[in-house]
């Protein structure tokens, strides 16, 4: 059997909020389980057509390139602290120039993981980050994480269980062997939940 090959292994995407530091971090950990390679994604939402043609316009486009090296440099400089020296050529960075979700969506058809943070930097952020992180795992073609900011604390347990979130559904399905893939290569137990409907045992039949 040949083994598909995507373009990217784990995509981050990346804002410059706590959320996306945190992002960050859990990729990290998470490319050097797999030896997996990393590209850092920032969206920059094209300036709208209708904006006239004028100073106030070319402003807003410079802040933007202005704004995506910072938030790039920031994610390489906080991704390179988190890999070892052997891992930290593996970074890639990419700037695209699309609505956050068009952009994420489309490159998760190349992608094993997309990684994102639950909310964006300061209240707009937040708003339009939690409305990606959203987007993208109603449309990803890949695995989605999506990370809030104290998963970069010490106050996560790295020997707490997978939880995985059960239904009997072929996305169900797929969920189920991610879950049993991740407890394994992390050496951590698998709870499955169940909340209505049809029981455990319908969902998972024993034997005969």
């Amino acid at each position: 059997m040949f083994e598909t090959r995507t373009k990217y292994d784990i995509i981050v995407a990346v804002d410059g909020s706590a959320e996306s530091d945190a992002a960050i971090s859990w990729a990290a950990r998470e490319a050097s389980m797999r030896h997996e390679s990393i590209t850092l994604v920032h969206a920059v939402q094209p300036v709208a057509l209708n904006w006239p043609v004028g100073p106030e316009r070319t402003a807003v486009a410079d802040w933007q390139e202005n704004n995506a090296r910072h938030v790039i440099e920031q994610g390489r400089n906080g991704l390179s602290s988190a890999l070892d020296d052997q891992r930290a050529h593996d970074i890639r960075t990419e700037v695209l120039y699309s609505h956050p979700v068009d952009a994420l969506v489309d490159a998760s058809k190349d992608a094993r993981m997309i990684v994102v943070g639950s909310h964006g930097k300061g209240v707009f952020g937040r708003l339009l980050l939690g409305s990606v992180s959203r987007g993208v795992v109603e449309h990803a073609h890949c695995t989605v994480a999506v990370i809030h900011a104290d998963a970069a604390s010490g106050s996560v347990d790295r020997k707490a269980p997978v939880l995985l979130g059960v239904d009997g559904s072929p996305a169900s399905e797929a969920a189920t062997a991610w879950a049993f893939d991740e407890a394994s290569r992390r050496n951590v137990g698998l709870i499955a939940l169940h909340a209505g409907g049809r029981s455990m045992n319908e969902l998972f039949p024993g034997p005969g």
